[in-house]
């Protein structure tokens, strides 16, 4: 009997491709994905079981399937359909709790891999230069998805701690990038006009889509000799780049920001029509943040086949040039300096420019 690999989060493209990827592995005889809503992605011949991982229901799925190995992908920042922050994070944290349980009562669960994200370090003026694995945050996310991400790794800990007899791996990525990439800073990269915050140019790290894939199907696996696939593992292609050089790679125009009128700048992304980026992505693309890979390369046994910088580029090429026309752009440059302008002068008690008012009234 080969082993019964059980995936959350199919329904999404990262955790389609993974099920399509894992199936093809040696010695799965069989793998089922679970999400809420049926996937629009095809799924090869796994079997789609439709249950929401936020119900007691999930442990039937396990039962049922007799699982043994799960790909706990459902740890995510992206709402999927009309769900929004609120269902986000009732299915980070409470879906977590709910299978963590139904993975407890599983005598037949033998491994669980889970996607967890470097957001857990947080980004601070004070951080070092370089996490690793066991570095303590100088400032515990505030929130959201980063903040999620902590709470999960909580749950998982107690887990393992109640079951030994389990092979709990957890893998903190990076940044997400690649051509079909689908995250906050994705879509930041993805805007015409680039805010970024005056005086800083934060370093950076993304991870491969296609990496991900790799590392994922190494860690639902039994460990290669010579290697160990439980424990925590920062995932994140070598190098980094600074802000400063994402911009000019993808040929976007940057709005440099005040700093006290940094939490202005979700609003101005609002007011163009765009989109909406959380304090926690606001705090990276001002303070950055590295991780070492040491672990990951050394005891998980695996090196990423893309470069920070190659990752990047990829991204890129998936996007294409993507900028508006120039009176577009302009236009768009002209309303975020608006919104700007009234942001600093609210916060030093001063009258912003009278032809910024009147840019923002009708613009």
């Amino acid at each position: 009997m080969g082993k019964v690999v059980l995936v959350t989060g199919a329904a999404r493209q990262l955790g389609s491709r993974f099920v399509r990827r894992v199936q093809r592995a040696a010695g799965v005889e069989r793998v089922i994905a679970v999400d809420a809503v049926p996937p629009e992605h095809d799924l090869g011949g796994a079997e789609f079981v439709r249950a929401d991982i936020r119900r007691p229901a999930i442990a039937r799925v396990l039962a049922e399937h007799r699982v043994d190995t799960v790909v706990h992908l459902d740890v995510t920042g992206i709402p999927l359909g009309s769900g929004g922050r609120s269902t986000v994070k009732e299915t980070n944290v409470i879906g977590t709790m709910q299978l963590l349980g139904a993975c407890q009562k599983s005598p037949g669960v033998q491994r669980l891999v889970v996607k967890s994200s470097t957001g857990v370090y947080g980004s601070a003026p004070r951080d070092p230069a370089v996490f690793t694995e066991t570095t303590q945050p100088k400032s515990l996310p505030s929130g959201g998805f980063a903040k999620d991400a902590v709470e999960v790794e909580g749950y998982v800990r107690g887990f393992a701690r109640r079951r030994p007899d389990v092979a709990v791996c957890v893998l903190r990525f990076a940044n997400i990038l690649g051509p079909a990439a689908d995250s906050p800073l994705a879509d930041y990269f993805s805007l015409p006009v680039l805010p970024t915050v005056l005086g800083y140019d934060p370093r950076l790290q993304f991870v491969h889509e296609d990496d991900v894939l790799d590392v994922l199907l190494l860690a639902s696996d039994e460990p290669r000799r010579g290697t160990l696939n439980s424990g925590t593992f920062n995932v994140a292609g070598e190098g980094v780049l600074l802000l400063s050089q994402c911009a000019r790679r993808l040929g976007r125009p940057t709005v440099p920001v005040v700093l006290p009128a940094v939490t202005w700048v979700g609003s101005a992304l609002r007011a163009v029509g765009v989109t909406d980026f959380a304090p926690e992505q606001i705090r990276l693309l001002t303070h950055g943040r590295v991780v070492s890979t040491d672990q990951l390369r050394e005891t998980l046994g695996f090196t990423p086949s893309y470069s920070t910088a190659e990752a990047f580029a990829d991204f890129v090429r998936g996007r294409g040039a993507g900028l508006l026309p120039p009176e577009a752009a302009a236009g768009a440059v002209d309303r975020l300096s608006g919104l700007v302008a009234l942001a600093a002068s609210a916060a030093s008690g001063t009258s912003a420019p009278s032809v910024s008012k009147e840019r923002i009234r009708h613009g």
